[in-house]
């Protein structure tokens, strides 16, 4: 995947979301970003640890949380295995990192819509019947801990709105644009829900690939 700067040695334990396109998209709009050494980032959701180690490789202070376990023994395990320094947290989003700000906030959250609630392995993915469950959280909730000229960069499927996630972050004040597209293949989990994503006219009859973006966002000083 081009931009995608993986360990040399990386791991990926069951039930833990894999590097995919979207990381590898995340991951090219975090090296045109290039946070300069010392930069506070934050990785929300960071499920196997690759961007948070991406991050660190610019010499950035890094905190990255997760959620689920396994996420935080497989994001540890990488950072131990890249001998990179970063910080990780078991929480809820922001919950553990409330208290601080940051210079480069990221997040490739779920964002797929679901008809039910998601469960097990499928939370990586499943995002509400909108696909904006946790979306909407990051957008509310991320303007409060950047730093006068921080950034937010997170990635989302445009099935799930990205006009709603402009709006919404123009609204806390931040200057919010999309600044990276692309078109993927269907894979195994759009697939499986192809039919009642038509039904509800998020897809049309044509389409057979799915549009990814990356939004950037930035509290102008």
């Amino acid at each position: 995947m081009s931009g995608y700067p993986a360990p040399v040695t990386f791991l990926v334990l069951p039930g833990v979301y894999a590097p995919q396109e979207d990381t590898a998209l995340l991951a090219e709009a975090l090296h045109e970003e290039a946070p300069p050494p010392g930069a506070r980032v934050l990785d929300v959701g960071t499920g196997s640890g690759a961007l948070a180690l991406a991050a660190a490789r610019y010499g950035a202070d890094v905190t990255a949380v997760d959620v689920s376990r396994r996420a935080v023994w497989t994001a540890r395990l990488n950072a131990w295995l890249s001998r990179l320094p970063v910080r990780i947290r078991r929480g809820n989003l922001f919950g553990p990192v409330h208290d601080r700000t940051y210079d480069l906030i990221l997040a490739n959250p779920p964002y797929v819509p679901a008809p039910h609630t998601g469960r097990g392995r499928s939370r990586a993915w499943d995002a509400g019947q909108d696909g904006r469950l946790l979306l909407d959280r990051i957008c509310r909730d991320a303007p409060p801990l950047l730093h006068s000229g921080g950034v937010l960069l997170f990635v989302q499927s445009a099935l799930s709105g990205p006009e709603r996630s402009l709006e919404l972050l123009r609204g806390a004040g931040l200057k919010a644009a999309v600044t990276r597209r692309r078109w993927i293949a269907f894979g195994p989990v759009l697939r499986s829900r192809e039919e009642w994503l038509r039904r509800r006219g998020l897809l049309a009859t044509s389409d057979e690939r799915e549009e990814l973006v990356v939004i950037r966002a930035e509290r102008v000083p």
